[in-house]
């Protein structure tokens, strides 16, 4: 009859009708895709099929990410050999378990969890070998949990297991208003007497001023300032940012002392990769004598935490590292600091921020807020699954 509307088939009339039934519709998720190499513009929230677990694995819903210097490098295509593009980055999380693929012993479905891997932690679903999972304390919370992995570990890998840091010692470090330099401090307060120099951005100054002994803005000559206060140098040098600051931190070293490059921020110095900036960076480093470190009794050591637990096997040494940090923080004795909190379309925002040098402490990724409202260019339509930032910005700085 005409005006009426046909029933609508289901899969058994499509059957006896030899009409192939709809294939079966794959669960989606969230996650935010590198598309390629570059600037903010390449970062875009997504919808993608759901992670699945395999052997081995613990797959987790993710209730908060960390956001770390790491992943602008990542971004920028300046780390060793990055992934493919398109691919979703991020190294650490935390969530609850969703499912247990075989063999994965030791965790139930509702464990709270922190999760560290090798990428793809920013999504609401992350697949992680049972490794790199720790279970969270009942009171610790999801922010805090996602800000503890990276910038802890290394941390506590480095002032004590490189460092052996001991009651007495000074150790100087720069961007200490960064996660990993909150890190750095609050772990130092853990060991009696210890002075900390350190350098930040003239805009936290006035924020970190308490964690450390000594501060300094970090575009003044540190090394002059720090030899006015000791002549003989520091202990400990940790370096994240490598070129002439290799060689000013060396040189800051006391006898017996030991230097630990564990990052090279100074090729990012703008939003997308500089050659220029890493050749810079690597024409700047002069060339180490092992007999000058012999005469001078002076120690160099690298450290890169992912190398050491994703491809030279360390997970059991990081679980201990974790295990330890979990008790300090159950004490009271360390405690992540949070800057801000960001929805995962607006991570092109939090980017920013850290490009800037405007975050104190941790930044955190969180799936379950509502993304800000942006304004709209005339002439120009936004979507929330865009989280790239407006194209009128300034070049960024190099970030912290």
């Amino acid at each position: 009859m005409s005006g009426e509307t046909a029933p609508e088939m289901t899969s058994e009339t499509k059957a006896e009708e030899g009409v192939v039934p709809d294939p079966p519709k794959t669960p989606q998720m969230r996650a935010i895709t590198l598309t390629g190499f570059g600037g903010l513009k390449m970062l875009k929230t997504v919808q993608r099929d759901e992670a699945s677990v395999k052997e081995g694995e613990i797959l987790i819903r993710v209730k908060a990410c960390g956001l770390n210097f790491l992943d602008l490098m990542a971004r920028q295509g300046v780390i060793d050999n990055p992934p493919k593009t398109p691919m979703t980055i991020g190294f650490e999380c935390s969530g609850e378990v969703e499912a247990l693929g075989p063999n994965a012993s030791g965790f139930e479905v509702g464990d709270r969890v922190i999760g560290f891997c090798d990428y793809e932690a920013w999504a609401e679903l992350v697949a992680i070998s049972a490794h790199f999972v720790y279970k969270m304390p009942d009171k610790m919370s999801f922010q805090d949990g996602a800000a503890l992995a990276m910038n802890y570990m290394a941390a506590y890998m480095m002032l004590f297991d490189i460092g052996n840091l001991r009651p007495g010692n000074s150790v100087f470090c720069h961007s200490v208003g960064g996660g990993i330099g909150q890190a750095i401090s609050q772990l130092c307060r853990t060991v009696d007497n210890v002075t900390l120099y350190g350098t930040a951005s003239y805009y936290k100054l006035e924020s970190v001023k308490d964690n450390v002994t000594h501060l300094f803005d970090r575009v003044v000559d540190y090394g002059q300032e720090i030899r006015k206060l000791s002549p003989e140098g520091v202990d400990i040098v940790l370096d994240c940012l490598c070129g002439d600051d290799t060689n000013k931190g060396i040189s800051l070293l006391k006898p017996m002392g030991k230097y630990v490059l564990y990052g090279s921020s100074n090729v990012v110095t703008g939003e997308t990769k500089s050659f220029f900036s890493f050749a810079k960076s690597w024409w700047q480093v002069d060339k180490i004598s092992p007999i000058k470190l012999y005469d001078e009794n002076k120690s160099i050591a690298g450290f890169q935490l992912r190398e050491l637990v994703f491809r030279q096997g360390q997970h059991e040494y990081a679980r201990k590292v974790m295990n330890r940090l979990i008790q300090l923080y159950s004490e009271g004795k360390i405690r992540p600091r949070i800057d801000s909190a960001w929805a995962f379309e607006d991570v092109g925002d939090a980017m920013q921020k850290v490009h800037d040098r405007k975050n104190i402490g941790k930044i955190i990724l969180d799936p379950s807020l509502e993304p800000k409202v942006k304004p709209v260019v005339q002439g120009q339509v936004r979507t929330h699954t865009d989280s790239s930032c407006s194209d009128d910005k300034e070049p960024v700085a190099n970030g912290e």
